[in-house]
């Protein structure tokens, strides 16, 4: 019999280019926006009181806590991409919501990896740049982030 680990992907695997479709999507529903932006001392009206967001243009209903829709979309990629290869998150930039998620969309991610190198601290490891992009089950962009992660290389490489 073999065994199979799931696990992300080491510095060598990373190629530039590469855009991964993390799938299944993730259907954000009202307790997770509710639990989300209360967890985080959030007391943003737009994510918690239905009638209040009704009242509101343009969108006239709740929204999804963008911080919500944030972490899901990086979440998303970690099996993939940096389940046990991470040593570190170094960053998040170049974040944009262009477009609202709702209660009751869909989240689908994918990843393109924009660059990589050998780190020239730290024997054994490389840093890779990700580009994550969020979409709704209509194929709308409602988020992009660019990642920067430091994950190991392959044990015999070190």
């Amino acid at each position: 019999m073999t065994d199979i680990l799931q696990r992300g992907l080491y510095y060598e695997e990373f190629e530039r280019g590469a855009r991964y479709l993390h799938r299944p999507g993730r259907t954000a529903t009202e307790a997770d926006n509710v639990l989300f932006t209360t967890l985080t001392m959030n007391a943003q009206a737009l994510h918690l009181d239905a009638a209040f967001s009704a009242t509101q243009q343009p969108f006239g209903q709740r929204l999804m806590n963008s911080m919500w829709t944030l972490s899901t979309m990086v979440g998303a990629s970690v099996a993939q991409l940096t389940q046990g290869t991470l040593v570190a998150q170094l960053g998040l930039g170049d974040i944009s919501f262009p477009h609202p998620l709702f209660p009751g969309d869909t989240l689908y991610t994918e990843s393109v990896i924009t660059d990589k190198r050998l780190s020239s601290s730290r024997p054994g490891q490389g840093i890779c740049t990700i580009v994550h992009t969020g979409r709704n089950q209509h194929d709308t962009v409602v988020a992009t982030a660019t990642r920067t992660v430091l994950v190991h290389c392959r044990p015999e490489a070190k």
